[in-house]
């Protein structure tokens, strides 16, 4: 497709961080710039090359990935890349593919050094990711195995046997290979099982087995398994917890690839993989308030390292998780068994995977059937014994008292359908109230047939009440961006936090609450904001301009949020939500009113439609 001169030009005046050019070097930017068609498939760039400037897309999409070829991003219309391996040495740290035929700009390297000079909030643009890459290149990130994909670290191509091999031959794949264990599968099928060299001593040779003993007899069936998509950190969690020193990673339930601790340890680099270790072995609540007095340091690290928002509230969540099944067991080993099936939920940011440095404890426990009016001295003190814990271990007890210690929210599953039921059917203020939290139900620990359906079911019937999702529209308004007359900011005017914003009642709230009602409008089960706007996006339920729109800003509002506490953990504060606007740059400033219109603007729309978002 032809670009002219003139068409470049009002392209770039619309498009960030062009936009914060003055005409003149707008004009000269697209003076200096190239334009280039692609195709679907063509390489842009690999990892390693030197880069020739900055890229622009004009048209179409470009998928970056790692060495390995794992995706890592995909870059739409209107935006850049290129820019991190600009701002280090002028190498590309990634590979960039075209997923589409398209077209791109490329603002050469003197002139992208010219415009870095020549303009402060261009400058300031790209100065944030200097001071990250600078960080990282340091050593000061969290990064590296926690928040890298499964896929990149484990063995891929694994080695397996089918289930009807003789022990002898698979202990003989196992030594000629120099290999700890073989994955059983039938050829191209899904995954059976595990047969590991402990395996051979424990079930083999100490039982006194003969050699010719199947597999399929002394392997570990249906072993825990996990994707390629899944974290580093995943991995490591599920190994601690589970003492295990191999996991298998599927696609689909066929075996690609093993990870092992020597996987994990040849890549373990970050403290977090230390505190979720010290949180499995820890005996004592006093031990694992110890260990967690390490998050506020490792969510700034992780900060400071560029994770992005998402990553690093999944990682501070996935220790909260930790604790709270290290404070089960714990509880087990004091009461002793427990009388009937139950299961243990989290909802609030926990549920939905958003803790940060701040954060309550909001849970809640379902019940078997079975269980009798007797029953509940046990889980009463059950529940007692983990909340006192979590409490103990920064997690304050919820002020609203939504938790398992509260018999409310500790009754068996025919109370919990009649509950939603009653919400669903008679939606007033406290059902209200009551179903936005409870929406964001994820289990943690128990028996999971228990919530299985249920959530399906609310939302279906939830979604059927027209009268409902009004009231449910209603109640996702209450929190609004704080912006004031000519877009300012609407800054709290008394008190303790006197002039500054709460960025998280009024900046991430009101998106959770969006993509509350877009899962809700359309049925999707997603619990995490994020994945309910992406989910909302693919299910047609949310535009593909809003979801995008809405995606940036909240991104955007997260990651201001975790860098103001980032920065207050590392100068010896407690960290908060609120922040004082001024102490963001002016560029940072226009970005977070841009972020809060976007929202704004989101919330208008639901209001008109009540209930059918576009």
């Amino acid at each position: 497709m032809s670009f002219t001169l003139e068409r470049i030009e009002r392209f770039l005046a619309a498009h960030h961080p062009f936009d914060t050019l003055s005409p003149e070097l707008v004009a000269e930017c697209a003076r200096e710039a190239t334009s280039h068609e692609v195709s679907e498939g063509d390489t842009i760039y690999s990892a390693g090359d030197a880069l020739p400037g900055l890229f622009l897309i004009l048209r179409g999409s470009v998928e970056l990935s790692v060495p390995d070829g794992t995706a890592i991003s995909v870059r739409r219309t209107g935006e850049i890349f290129a820019r991190r391996g600009l701002i280090g040495d002028g190498t590309a740290p990634d590979a960039a593919k075209a997923l589409e035929d398209g077209d791109l700009l490329v603002v050469p390297v003197p002139h992208f050094r010219r415009m870095l000079d020549a303009s402060e909030p261009f400058r300031s643009f790209f100065e944030r990711v200097r001071i990250r890459s600078d960080e990282a290149r340091t050593g000061a990130r969290d990064g590296g195995l926690t928040t890298l994909p499964i896929g990149a670290l484990m063995t891929a191509e694994p080695v397996t046997v089918p289930p009807g091999i003789a022990v002898r031959d698979a202990a003989r794949i196992m030594a000629e290979r120099h290999i700890s264990c073989v994955l059983v599968a039938e050829d191209g099928g899904p995954l059976a099982g595990i047969l590991t060299t402990g395996d051979l001593t424990g079930r083999v040779l100490a039982k006194g087995l003969s050699p010719d003993t199947p597999v399929r007899e002394v392997m570990t069936a249906d072993p825990v398994s996990l994707s390629p998509e899944a974290l580093g950190f995943d991995a490591f969690l599920t190994m601690a917890e589970r003492h295990i020193g191999h996991l298998p990673v599927t696609d689909g339930g066929r075996p690609v690839g093993i990870i092992t601790r020597t996987n994990l340890i040849n890549r373990q680099t970050v403290s977090s993989i230390y505190m979720v270790g010290e949180i499995a072995r820890a005996e004592t609540v006093d031990r694992l308030a110890e260990t967690v007095t390490a998050i506020p340091q490792l969510l700034a690290q992780l900060v400071g390292g560029g994770a992005e928002p998402h990553v690093v509230t999944r990682l501070i969540t996935d220790i909260g998780d930790a604790v709270t099944r290290r404070l089960l067991v714990m509880a087990e080993r004091d009461l002793g068994p427990a009388p009937c099936p139950w299961l243990w939920l989290a909802c609030g940011s926990q549920g939905r995977r958003e803790q940060t440095g701040v954060s309550d404890q909001d849970n809640c426990l379902i019940l078997d059937d079975s269980a009798t009016e007797a029953d509940d001295a046990y889980f009463g003190a059950l529940a007692k014994f983990v909340s006192d814990g979590l409490d103990a271990c920064g997690y304050y007890y919820c002020p609203g008292d939504m938790m398992a210690t509260n018999p409310r929210w500790r009754q068996p599953l025919k109370v919990w359908r009649q509950y939603f039921d009653g919400w669903i059917r008679k939606p007033d203020p406290m059902a209200q109230m009551l179903s936005s939290v409870m929406f964001d139900l994820r289990p943690i620990s128990g028996t999971r047939s228990l919530f299985d359906g249920l959530q399906a079911e609310t939302l279906s019937d939830a979604r059927a009440n027209s009268i409902f999702v009004a009231h449910m529209v209603s109640n996702s308004l209450k929190h609004t961006p704080p912006l004031g007359l000519f877009r300012g900011f609407a800054l709290i005017r008394s008190g303790e936090h006197k002039d500054t914003v709460d960025l998280k009642h009024n900046g991430v709230v009101p998106v959770v609450d969006l993509g509350r009602i877009y899962a809700l409008v359309g049925a999707l089960e997603p619990v995490n904001t994020r994945e309910r706007l992406i989910a909302a996006r693919e299910a047609g339920v949310l535009s593909e301009s809003g979801a995008h729109d809405l995606l940036d800003a909240y991104d955007f509002i997260a990651s201001v949020r975790l860098e103001h506490q980032a920065r207050q953990v590392r100068e010896g504060q407690k960290p908060d939500n609120f922040m004082a606007p001024g102490t963001l740059s002016e560029l940072e400033r226009g970005h977070l009113k841009d972020a809060f219109m976007v929202i704004k603007t989101m919330q208008s729309a639901l209001a008109h439609s009540r209930g059918a978002p576009g």
